[in-house]
C-alpha cells in the first residue's frame, strides 16, 4: 500500500484526535465522582435507615406515653369518685374502711404510674434528640450526594463537548485519506488502540518498541511514498526524519 509522505504525515494528526477521544471514553468510565456517588448513594441509605428506626423507636414511645397518659386518668377518675363518696356521707362504717384502703390503693399506683411516665418522657426526650440528630446526618449525606452528581453531569457535559467537538474533527480529517489507507488504520487502531506512529530514532512511537537493526534497515530502504509497519505492534509507521547533528 502507497500514500503520498504528507498523507502519511496527517495520519499522526487523526492518531492525535483518536487518542484524545479514548481518553474521553476512559475518563467517562472512571470518574472519580462516580466512586464518590456510590459510597454516598450507600451513605444516604444507611443514614434514612437509621433514621426510620429511631422515628419508628419514638412512635413506639409516643403510643406508650399516650396509653400510661390514659391509664394514669383512669386511675385519677376512679380515685375523684372514692372521694367523693367519702365527702359524701353516704356510706356506712365497713363501706367507709373499703373506700379508705382502696383510695390508699390508688394513690399508690397512680405514683407508680407517674414515675413510669416520667422515665417513658425522659427516653422520648432522648429519643427524639437521636431523630433530630439522625435527620441532619441524613440531610449531610444528601448534600454530599448532591454536590458528587452535579460535579459527575459538569464532568460528563464537558466531556461530551469534547468528544462532540473531536468527533467533528475526526470526521473532517478522514475525508482526507485514501479508503485503503483509513480502513488500514482504524483497523490497527481498533485491534490494538493506536493506528499510527511515528518512528524515529529507532523506535516506534506506538509501542515504544526499539527495533533491532534489520527492521530499520527494512523501513529506511522502503520508498517514501509506501506505508510501513511496525513488527512488533503492528502501527501504521510514519517516518520522521531524524535531526542534522
Amino acid at each position: 500500500m502507497k500514500a503520498d509522505p504528507a498523507v502519511q504525515r496527517r495520519l499522526l494528526d487523526l492518531a492525535t484526535v483518536d487518542a484524545e477521544l479514548a481518553r474521553v471514553t476512559h475518563r467517562r468510565r472512571t470518574l472519580p465522582e462516580i466512586a464518590e456517588i456510590t459510597e454516598a448513594e450507600q451513605q444516604v441509605r444507611a443514614k434514612q435507615d437509621a433514621l426510620v428506626a429511631v422515628e419508628t423507636m419514638l412512635t413506639d414511645l409516643d403510643r406508650d406515653v399516650k396509653r400510661q397518659e390514659t391509664e394514669i386518668d383512669q386511675v385519677r377518675a376512679r380515685g375523684e369518685r372514692d372521694r367523693k363518696l367519702l365527702q359524701s356521707g353516704s356510706v356506712g362504717a365497713k363501706q367507709l374502711t373499703d373506700l379508705e384502703h382502696e383510695l390508699a390503693t390508688i394513690q399508690r399506683r397512680q405514683g407508680i404510674l407517674e414515675d413510669d411516665l416520667l422515665e417513658l418522657m425522659e427516653r422520648r426526650e432522648a429519643v427524639d434528640a437521636d431523630a433530630s440528630f439522625a435527620r441532619v446526618e441524613l440531610d449531610k449525606a444528601r448534600a454530599t450526594l448532591k454536590d458528587a452528581a452535579g460535579r459527575r453531569d459538569q464532568a460528563l457535559a464537558d466531556l461530551e463537548a469534547t468528544e462532540s467537538r473531536r468527533t467533528a474533527d475526526r470526521s473532517t480529517m478522514a475525508k482526507g485519506f485514501p479508503d485503503d489507507l483509513l480502513k488500514a488504520y482504524d483497523r490497527q487502531r481498533e485491534q490494538r488502540g493506536i493506528g499510527a506512529a511515528p518512528f524515529q530514532s529507532r523506535r516506534c512511537g506506538a509501542c515504544r518498541i526499539e527495533l533491532d537493526s534489520g527492521a530499520v534497515s527494512k523501513l529506511k530502504e522502503a520508498a517514501a511514498d509506501e506505508i510501513v509497519r511496525c513488527d512488533e505492534c503492528g502501527a501504521i509507521l510514519v517516518r520522521i526524519a531524524e535531526p542534522r547533528a
